[in-house]
């Protein structure tokens, strides 16, 4: 699905991640692990075609989409939930091309994927969060995405939502999909089947039970680490540490 090789980004012509090489299979989950400005909406950018190397090499063999934080989508339209999933038809129709009856059909199909099929005529900003999470998931398989990008899915989710979200990413894995997920859980990423740790440059990439040591941990994220009682001694992040003015949620400097 994906291979990237020495992989260099950045903007402007300067760096703000390198040294990245992995491999994504078909199917795989992937944590992606990193402090806020190391690099991971960097690399998803890159993921999706939007941004360049500046060295190295980077192959995507499939459609990619990216699955946005809930919290930064706009509420205020009234579109439906339905409206929502087949806007995912734009991203593979030329652009003089409205979504029809077919993109709609494959829309609700969608909706039904992510267990949202009674919930098509429902208001978008009306929906809980986790909701809505679902619905963005099923705006990027409306787009045929063979390669799923989720940004911190489960902030602001409640455990029953989460555990919903843990169902459906499992799913989509199953169903052929790679999933890459951006989160600061630590925890959870433990339990997919790859990691990729990133602080402006690759700390490390692997299964979970070998990569995520303390030292792998200390240098992703900088020393943020807690010393968790009966924890053998493990560090963990502490709770979300979000700093929306770096680089990676817009600045460029």
């Amino acid at each position: 699905m994906v291979r990237a090789e020495q992989l260099s980004l950045g903007y402007e012509g300067r760096p703000v991640l390198s040294g990245v090489t992995f491999a994504v299979e078909p199917g795989a989950r992937v944590g992606l692990l990193g402090p806020n400005g190391g690099g991971k909406t960097t690399l998803f950018r890159a993921l999706l075609g939007e941004l360049r190397p500046l060295s190295g090499t980077l192959e995507v063999a499939v459609s990619s989409a990216t699955v946005p934080q809930t919290d930064r989508s706009r509420l205020d339209y009234p579109v439906s939930c339905l409206d929502v999933a087949t806007m995912g038809a734009l991203a593979r129709l030329p652009w003089w091309r409205r979504p029809g009856r077919k993109d709609r059909e494959m829309a609700a199909e969608s909706l039904a994927t992510v267990g949202l099929a009674d919930r098509a005529g429902d208001t978008f900003g009306d929906m809980s969060g986790g909701q809505r999470q679902r619905a963005l998931i099923a705006r990027a398989l409306t787009a045929d995405a063979g390669l799923l990008l989720l940004d911190e899915p489960y902030t602001g989710l409640d455990s029953a939502s989460a555990k919903l979200l843990d169902r459906l990413i499992d799913d989509l894995a199953a169903s052929g999909r790679s999933v890459m997920i951006a989160t600061h859980d630590v925890e959870q990423a433990s339990v997919w089947d790859q990691v990729l740790c990133l602080n402006r440059t690759q700390v490390a990439f692997g299964a979970p039970a070998e990569t995520l040591d303390r030292k792998v941990l200390e240098e992703t994220y900088g020393g943020h680490i807690v010393e968790i009682p009966g924890a053998g001694g493990h560090g963990v992040l502490p709770p979300h540490h979000h700093d929306h003015g770096d680089h990676e949620h817009g600045s460029h400097a």
